[in-house]
């Protein structure tokens, strides 16, 4: 065995490629797009390192394009998942004993993969599968996997450091940061590709193993992860990738004894039933479960009347469209002070005309299309409710249209109500509502953005006044895990800015960062003492002479 403190390469946040005209990114991007609209594939599930079909096969359709098939893949049931689970619990010992240069090298290699020889590939997947523009994919698919994987090698190593100050004399005291005591379950989303490869790979980096069960509506980027995984030398059975009905693999995973943690995000309505099923069964378990979840969020711009129009339109507009507002931290509700709204919204009106809507395929497309049936029909009846209300303005967009592609145009409404239905619920779509307040009532809107709504994912405030940036600084303290001053509220980067919040939002333990990788060991104080005590009297129990 090799003996030595070894430092990692220092990590640095993945550049973005641009894709423009003529680049040579573009030119790769698009014979990937054709090589993969070309063919259709079956995508197996991935258990202790063989592929696993089954006879049940379900169609992967790109949501701008639903009458073409891309893939079909391999539902499984529970037998598939008390499957993945014994072979994650078989490669665990010889996985946590592996030395953890050695898992580093693994990572690191995969990162590596993803910024150059599957590049190109993950990104397609991600367009095609996700209907993301090329843009969006990039920093998704590409760059911040990329990161997360190369800083989360440095986290690990920093945890590693960590250890008692202070040994007295003829004692050594060290801490072990030992893996969960069985199995990690990650319960994946749609919207980014990185998150998808970050919920296994951080618990996995760790010393654990882990059962991966990504969104039906992700599977065909999630295979690509899986084949870097694969490539880049992950041994079988530490991550199993399995495409089991929610409810299904719950009910076998939550109430096995070995489970040790779920890496999650999604919904809070899920996970709060995850919450609640692993309270239920919490005597069944061998170690009390760690719990890390994301769930969303109604994210918020505020403007302060002196802040400057062209700043907050542009943030509104980028932050409530980009990926058609299928981020949780998309800005979904706005407070624009009276005296700068007439220019805001002159300016927004004149951006959103300028959007162009259709498929991935077309660089030219700023929006695309949202992701499923149930999604596009979700935002339809909301827009349709607010085009009956009196008291709502449609400003901009408002039109919909499934018969290519699940379409939503980017819609801005404007409410009489700070607590009307779109400023209170969570709607994941292309859809920003604004409420127009006085100027001299910034206090009062304080206090309305932070009681609105059950979240606290992100928020940002724009202003050039310092004083009313630093009032909503403290004010908005519990309303944003993320918050941003002048800008918009989305975009967070590995290594910058590490991404979570609390209340409705999750636990906040801040993915992209050290805090997140502490959830998934378990330390070990050891105090080893070189010469012993071998007569169990103290001085003080001395006879006084």
């Amino acid at each position: 065995m090799l003996k030595g403190f070894f430092n990692v390469p220092p990590p640095q946040n993945e550049p973005v490629l641009n894709y423009g005209p003529r680049s040579v990114e573009r030119a790769a991007l698009k014979a990937a797009l054709n090589e993969a609209r070309a063919k259709k594939i079956d995508i197996p599930m991935y258990i202790g390192g063989k592929e696993v079909f089954t006879g049940k096969k379900l169609e992967i359709r790109p949501p701008h394009d639903h009458k073409h098939v891309l893939a079909t893949f391999s539902e499984g049931d529970a037998s598939h998942v008390t499957a993945a689970i014994d072979a994650a619990l078989a490669a665990k010992a010889d996985w946590e004993d592996l030395p953890w240069e050695q898992r580093a090298a693994i990572f690191l290699k995969a990162a590596e993969l993803l910024a150059g020889p599957y590049r190109s590939k993950v990104n397609a997947a991600t367009m095609l599968g996700q209907s993301k523009n090329a843009y969006q994919a990039e920093i998704d698919a590409a760059c911040e996997l990329i990161d997360f994987l190369r800083f989360n090698v440095e986290y690990m190593t920093e945890i590693y450091k960590q250890q008692p100050p202070i040994s007295g004399k003829g004692v050594w005291n060290r801490v072990e940061q030992r893996p969960l005591e069985g199995f990690v379950f990650a319960l994946t989303p749609f919207n980014f590709t990185a998150i998808a490869g970050n919920l296994p790979t951080s618990a996995a980096m760790m010393g654990n193993v882990v059962v991966w069960k990504p969104a039906y509506t992700q599977i065909y980027a999630a295979n690509v992860l899986m084949q870097v995984f694969i490539e880049a030398g992950m041994p079988a059975g530490v991550i199993n990738l399995i495409y089991v009905d929610g409810p299904v693999a719950g009910d076998v995973i939550f109430n096995h004894p070995d489970f040790a943690g779920i890496h999650f995000t999604g919904s809070t309505k899920v996970f709060q039933n995850i919450w609640q099923t692993i309270g239920t069964n919490i005597h069944k378990y061998k170690t009390y479960p760690r719990i890390v979840g994301e769930t969303g969020g109604k994210d918020f711009v505020l403007a302060h009347p002196s802040a400057n129009a062209d700043v907050v339109s542009t943030a509104l507009v980028r932050g409530a469209f980009e990926y058609q507002g299928q981020k949780c931290s998309a800005a979904s509700r706005a407070y624009v002070p009276a005296s700068l709204w007439p220019a805001v919204k002159a300016n927004m009106k004149r951006d959103i005309t300028s959007f162009k809507i259709g498929p991935v395929e077309d660089f030219e497309n700023f929006i695309n299309a949202v992701i499923t049936e149930a999604s596009f029909d979700k935002l339809a009846s909301y827009i349709d409710a607010a085009k009956a209300d009196e008291n709502v303005e449609i400003v901009a967009g408002g039109g919909y249209d499934k018969t290519k592609g699940w379409f939503v145009e980017p819609t801005v409404l404007r409410v009489d109500d700070p607590y009307y239905v779109t400023m209170c619920e969570e709607l994941f779509g292309p859809v920003l509502t604004i409420y127009v307040y006085e100027d001299g009532k910034f206090d009062e809107i304080l206090d309305i953005v932070d009681k609105t709504s059950i979240y606290a994912l992100t928020g940002s405030i724009i202003s050039q006044d310092r004083y009313a940036i630093a009032r909503a600084t403290h004010h908005l303290r519990n309303a944003a895990g993320n918050f941003y001053i002048n800008d918009k509220p989305t975009g967070a980067v590995v290594g910058q800015q590490p991404f979570g919040g609390a209340r409705g939002s999750g636990t906040d333990d801040k993915a992209g960062s050290m805090i997140n990788l502490l959830r998934w060991v378990s330390p070990r104080t050891i105090k080893e003492t070189f010469d012993p005590p071998k007569d169990y009297r103290y001085p003080f129990l001395a006879k006084e002479i």
